[in-house]
């Protein structure tokens, strides 16, 4: 079984937060759609729905793994100023 990595799952302590940044901050509304696509994809080729590299797979995640770090600083940071 393939494991969901969408913020809300992953995150779900951070739902009214990922939610209200995402209609109040421009930035993490483009990262968050940036994550969301790219997660899509992985789960796709992890799936065999696509194939490709392991080396292109690999680097996705690594990707989706930052982006993720960079939106959990976001929420962290909103969090202790909210």
């Amino acid at each position: 079984m393939i494991e969901k990595h969408d913020l809300h799952h992953e995150l779900p302590e951070f739902e009214q937060a990922i939610h209200e940044l995402k209609m109040n901050n421009a930035h993490f509304s483009r990262l968050f759609k940036e994550y969301h696509a790219l997660d899509h994809e992985v789960r796709r080729i992890e799936q065999g729905v696509e194939n490709t590299t392991d080396e292109y797979l690999n680097s996705n995640k690594k990707q989706r793994l930052h982006l993720k770090d960079q939106l959990l600083a976001m929420l962290m940071k909103s969090k202790n100023t909210g």
